[in-house]
């Protein structure tokens, strides 16, 4: 069996691109898979076409060597960003064929399902109104009232990610911005309840006294802190391990985690309560199962980080569901229509859960056509937050 060609698929989600590629063989059998990234989705999708190139006439059952071989290969590059989200679709693809051939769903070839379903928290559910109080709330209950048991917010999004303000030079807030980030999660703490744990996202914007100073703030809102995200950046595991030491709520991190060699330092300094891993930036489903076997060693449990399209929301799940050490996955509780359109069988998520497919590989399909249809943006546009 040889790859006979790679195909790559820039479309348009929810806030940003996502980046698909499709693999194929000479037995027709073919397999999907998913890069996405941003900022710099073009980027990711020039990687997927140059990486997809070197892999034509490779033997696609050989996962792991055509893994190792990529990474050592592009090492010169640098081995994160862009290329490791080549190499995580190329993965994810290669383990969907191994699947389709052997007539298994990908978690029976991990070992087997320790769960049949996977408990979700939302993301993604406040991207309607204004970013007042009251409208994070009113969505906060729609969100809880539709099953999910857990969600997150970035209550700084509001000084973050080209919102209207400047972001700080010294990435510290004023003390209104402080205020209106501890209003938002008040409300929406009261909105869904202590029954509902609730994720606080930093994305590592904060310098170190604030981080520490707004956990601390938070945490006397009384609510239920399912964790406290990226502190600090995973460049700086002994400052991560530092707040850590210093604030009551959990942290995690791992969004931008690369293999499992950058997340062992954050392990061996105890850094983090969870680690989420992203299987489409940190390898793949390969090292995504490799991470979550070290973080067993050391008794962390993995929270697959996945605002992502839909073939990572599958591909999570199936890991998730071959690990003993799963705690919950990231769920865009608010998409784009085709994001389940495009899929050959609608996506299993009901009352917070993904239910696993018994079907080969990752049991689903896309539709070409479909992706065609709604193509990836190149040029952000100007009338709403956009990440190209």
């Amino acid at each position: 069996m040889q790859i006979t060609a790679v195909k790559t698929f820039l479309v348009e989600g929810i806030k940003y691109n996502w980046t698909l590629v499709k693999v194929e063989t000479d037995t027709g059998l073919h397999g999907w898979g998913e890069g996405t990234n941003w900022p710099g989705s073009p980027l990711v999708e020039a990687a997927c076409r140059h990486v997809g190139e070197r892999i034509i006439g490779l033997d696609p059952r050989r996962i792991d060597f055509v893994w190792t071989k990529l990474y050592r290969d592009m090492h010169w590059m640098g081995q994160a960003g862009p290329l490791l989200s080549a190499i995580s679709a190329i993965d994810i693809a290669l383990w969907d064929i191994k699947g389709e051939m052997l007539g298994a769903p990908i978690y029976e070839l991990l070992g087997g399902a320790y769960r049949t379903e996977i408990e979700l928290y939302a993301n993604y559910w406040f991207i309607e109104g204004s970013h007042a109080p009251e409208d994070y709330a009113r969505q906060a209950r729609e969100v809880v009232a539709q099953g999910f048991s857990g969600l997150k917010l970035d209550p700084f999004a509001h000084v973050h990610y080209l919102y209207g303000e400047d972001l700080s030079t010294t990435n510290a807030l004023t003390e209104a911005q402080k205020q209106r980030a501890l209003d938002v999660v008040a409300a929406v703490a009261e909105a869904v309840g202590k029954d509902v744990p609730i994720a606080i996202e930093t994305h590592a914007f904060l310098n170190g006294p604030t981080a520490v100073e707004m956990a601390h703030r938070m945490a006397r809102l009384g609510f239920t802190c399912m964790w406290y995200e990226e502190p600090a950046l995973p460049e700086f595991p002994d400052a991560i391990a530092d707040i850590r030491r210093q604030i009551p709520l959990p942290v995690c991190v791992g969004e931008r985690i690369h293999t499992r060699y950058m997340a062992r330092p954050i392990l061996d300094r105890q850094a983090t309560d969870y680690l989420m891993p992203d299987v489409a930036r940190c390898g793949g489903i390969s090292e995504l199962r490799k991470i979550a076997t070290l973080a067993e060693a050391y008794n962390v449990p993995i929270a697959p980080h996945n605002p992502n399209g839909p073939i990572c929301t599958i591909a999570s799940a199936h890991v998730a569901a071959a690990i003993p050490n799963f705690y919950r996955q990231e769920f865009m509780a608010k998409d784009v229509a085709w994001s389940s359109l495009c899929l050959s069988h609608p996506l299993p998520v009901a009352n917070g859960r993904f239910t696993l497919p018994d079907r080969p590989g990752l049991g689903f399909d896309i539709d070409e056509e479909r992706l065609a249809a709604s193509p990836g943006l190149r040029v952000a546009p100007t009338d709403r937050a956009f990440y190209v």
